[in-house]
């Protein structure tokens, strides 16, 4: 199954001139969001996670499933101000200005290994974000990985982890 034949690009969103890669039209698709999940499933597993975090928010659509069927906790990555309870936060740049994340302080052990995901990777801003944060806390970041890539925007680039995602756009 081709995953891409289920991801739905919506002109001019959020602003002219963005392609937005939709992944609703996957997730109404039962039998390709069963395969979705399946192959980021095997990608993941050979990581040998204790944790997944899911990135705000479509993240969590990917991280939840995936750790129930990998047998591991999930966290989420959050705007600032979102989450309950003590939490700690990164701050980051954007190409004008900059951006806040946060988690709950308790989420990740010292030594989890954790894999940090979110549905799609465009300049890698936030989830370098994410990998700094969790290894704030302690934890010892394994991988990355999204379903879909905009590789021409190169974000992979910004990570020194292992990444992986299931469908890449050239542009």
């Amino acid at each position: 199954m081709d995953i891409k034949d289920h991801i739905r690009g919506i002109p001019d969103f959020p602003k002219p001139g963005i392609l937005f890669y939709d992944i609703s039209t996957l997730l109404a698709h039962p039998d390709a969001w069963q395969v979705t999940m399946g192959r980021m499933a095997r990608d993941i597993s050979r990581f040998q996670p204790d944790m997944l975090v899911g990135i705000e928010s479509r993240g969590f659509l990917v991280a939840a499933p995936l750790a129930l069927k990998l047998g591991c906790g999930f966290a989420m990555l959050r705007k600032q101000g979102k989450l309950p309870g003590k939490t700690v936060s990164y701050e980051y740049d954007l190409e004008y200005g900059s951006d806040v994340v946060e988690m709950q302080e308790d989420a990740i052990e010292k030594g989890q290994r954790v894999v940090v995901l979110d549905d799609l990777m465009a300049t890698g801003g936030t989830m370098l974000a994410g990998i700094e944060l969790i290894r704030q806390v302690g934890g010892e970041v394994v991988a990355a990985s999204t379903i879909v890539e905009l590789s021409f925007l190169e974000g992979r680039n910004k990570l020194d982890v292992p990444f992986t995602s299931l469908v890449a756009y050239d542009e």
